[in-house]
């Protein structure tokens, strides 16, 4: 799956990310964020050469959960899931090597 290119509203519950098979990156943010619009361009270029690997965009903030059960605090944060275990995170990431990293641990 390519690169998502806008936040959600809506998520998933933790109990579905936590029942999920396969590679998945999650990607806590808001679209007003400044670091995280300076981050589209490294995480998408990170994604693309790992198409098969699904993105999750999901909007954070107040009265948002599933950002705090996994303990996110600063955007854009980058959760690397494999089959609903977290292998890797990223925090605001400013450069690609930190993905692919992760990208590569999940894949």
């Amino acid at each position: 799956m390519p690169f998502v290119s806008q936040y959600s509203a809506e998520s998933p519950t933790r109990e579905q990310i936590d029942e999920a098979s396969g590679p998945l990156v999650i990607e806590f943010g808001t679209g007003w964020c400044g670091y995280c619009q300076a981050a589209q361009p490294v995480i998408a270029e990170a994604l693309e050469a790992h198409r098969t690997i699904s993105h999750l965009k999901v909007e954070d903030g107040k009265g948002r959960r599933l950002g705090r059960t996994f303990g996110v605090k600063l955007w854009p944060t980058l959760i690397f899931l494999k089959d609903g275990e977290e292998v890797a995170r990223v925090v605001r990431p400013t450069g690609r090597d930190a993905i692919e990293d992760g990208l590569r641990r999940i894949d």
